[in-house]
């Protein structure tokens, strides 16, 4: 019993030790975290972080910023800005855009709640409201731009993370806004959608540019045009990076930190290569990983209870698995050819799966309907394959069981994710890849798309384990089978895109939106380590019971709760 239990003690000990190192690096100096809500336009509650610098008093007010990371991502999505920014004496707002995170949706509704974040933090009396700077990511720009245009004279300056002025989405630069510095990185997937080029190298050449930096010809990259005294000041800055590499870049982060240095009155002077914000991604990171083993463990300990063994692994006599359980599977063409259509035929499908079901009342999250017509498409692949897999037996007795104990097992996950919530003030994550507390709206959303998903994992794993997994095999060999039959697609299809992107400095996109397939491609990123820890938790239970029920249900619940916790709500719910 109690070995059984080790994995669920080593899970915890991972999630303690990453929450108190993330604790501690985004505290650091005496910085508080807090969760604020706050009463929007047109009834729309929005619910930031607010970080608060030990310097931030109503005697002694500090300068503030705030900071929106971009579409379909989190408020903690760019703490490595606000605990940089905090650690320089700067309060920092850091906002979950309407839609987003647990702010109310619709997304893009008050211009994308901006200009009640900026209304928000000037109306702390601990900022001072002379020095109030806007640092926004992607759609974060578009933000912290409906920001400046409804309150023009409210900010001193501000920093458009892979951004740009004019549309789709702000109005045109010129010498609105006041004092900018502009980091568009090299490899941007955006440059045409952004600033109406092919190539983002070529930004420097973008007339949409010109218009902004006041010039007739070519802007060089970090040459500062314009008057910081005026509000006219315009800085470039090309980093050798993609898009969303710039939520971990201390290079990206560096250019922020410079720029509200030289506008901002009453920061902390510290140089800008003195960062610390990695410890904390490292700290979620750890959880994340501890999570996963976790659920492992629970799961592990709970076969142990009378009313689960009948979910254990048969054996007979002498402790080996019975035969028809323990079938081996065949390593020739067949097994090759079910690996290669598992692996490929759903990937491109993910690419394009978001044009044919958009978000509606019913089906309220536009990625994940994309993401639904990719599980349908991938659940009818896996049921053609079906027939050509190799039997196994039947287990009979095992539904009712398997679904109390993976209710209970991703149960003890969200609790654990909820304490660490409490006590750090952290979800688990890594750079785009995070795992959140669900608000009130998006558990009835997660209902909504429960069952369709559930079905896929039902029908893709047991195909999955019908053609590859084998008790005789060993176990290694197992586990790497099943995560490349799950993620080989995903990683070639993001691979191809990132090498096309390198070799001819933009990503191939076979459709005239200049924004989805980029879109799709990030979006494709966070489906490997997802679609991983899948394959992980799918082959553990299997090698635990010979079943590939539990499993399935697992990931249903715990890849449902990811995606919908995660993304956008773009119809009123």
């Amino acid at each position: 019993m109690d070995r059984r239990w080790t994995l669920a003690i080593i899970g915890l000990i991972l999630i303690l030790a990453g929450g108190v190192l993330a604790w501690l690096t985004q505290t650091s100096g005496g910085i508080q975290i807090r969760d604020v809500r706050f009463p929007g336009a047109n009834g729309i509650t929005m619910r930031p972080l607010l970080y608060v610098p030990a310097n931030a008093t109503a005697q002694r007010a500090a300068p503030g910023i705030l900071a929106v990371r971009g579409y379909i991502n989190s408020r903690e999505t760019q703490d490595g800005f606000a605990i940089e920014f905090a650690r320089r004496g700067y309060v920092v707002l850091a906002l979950d855009q309407t839609g987003h995170g647990y702010s109310d949706g619709p997304a893009f509704a008050n211009g994308f709640g901006g200009p009640d974040g900026l209304a928000y933090l000037r109306s702390l009396a601990f900022v001072d409201k002379d020095n109030i700077g806007l640092e926004g990511h992607s759609m974060g720009g578009w933000t912290v731009l409906a920001a400046a245009t409804a309150m023009p004279n409210d900010y001193k300056s501000m920093v458009l993370e892979g951004s740009s002025t004019g549309k789709p989405f702000a109005a045109e630069g010129t010498s609105w806004p006041r004092n900018v510095a502009l980091v568009f990185a090299q490899f941007e997937e955006f440059p045409e959608l952004m600033w109406g080029v092919e190539h983002a190298r070529d930004v420097t050449q973008s007339p949409k540019l010109w218009a902004l930096f006041g010039t007739q010809g070519p802007v060089e990259p970090g040459k500062e045009y314009g008057d910081p005294a005026q509000g006219t000041a315009r800085v470039l800055y090309t980093p050798a990076i993609t898009h969303p590499a710039e939520h971990m870049s201390h290079e990206a982060i560096g250019y922020s930190l410079d720029c509200f240095a030289r506008t901002l009155k009453g920061g902390t002077p510290r140089p800008s290569d003195d960062q610390i914000w990695l410890q904390k991604e490292l700290g979620t990171l750890i959880a994340l990983a501890g999570f996963v083993v976790l659920l492992l463990g629970v799961f592990d300990g709970l076969l142990e209870a009378p009313f689960f063994s009948h979910l254990r692994q048969p054996t007979i006599a002498d402790g080996s698995q019975p035969p028809q359980t323990a079938a081996q599977t065949s390593r020739g063409g067949r097994w090759v050819t079910a690996l290669l259509l598992s692996a490929f035929i759903p990937a491109p499908a993910f690419a394009l799966g978001g044009t044919f079901v958009p978000a509606s009342r019913f089906l309220p999250q536009g990625i994940t309907n994309q993401i639904l017509v990719w599980a349908i498409i991938n659940g009818l692949t896996a049921l053609a394959l079906m027939p050509f897999a190799p039997k196994r037996a039947r287990r009979s007795g095992i539904i009712g069981p398997s679904i109390l104990i993976a209710l209970v097992t991703v149960a003890v996950g969200y609790v654990a994710l909820w304490l660490s919530d409490l006590a750090f003030k952290i979800d688990f994550r890594f750079w785009i890849v995070a795992l959140k507390l669900m608000s009130a709206k998006q558990f009835l959303i997660f209902l909504i798309y429960l069952l369709p998903f559930t079905v896929f994992f039902v029908i893709a794993l047991h195909v999955l384990h019908r053609n590859f997994s084998s008790l005789g095999a060993s176990r290694g060999a197992l586990y790497l089978t099943n995560i490349l039959a799950l993620t080989l697609g995903f990683i070639v299809l993001v691979g191809a895109q990132y090498l096309t992107m390198w070799l001819s400095g933009k990503l191939f996109n076979p459709i005239p939106d200049p924004g989805f397939v980029p879109l799709s491609t990030i979006v494709a990123i966070q489906f490997v380590p997802l679609l991983a820890i899948c394959a992980v938790i799918a082959t553990f239970t299997w090698r635990r019971t010979g079943s590939s029920l539990p499993g399935a249900l697992i990931c249903g619940l715990f890849v449902t709760w990811y995606v919908v916790a995660g993304t956008a709500t773009q119809a009123a719910f």
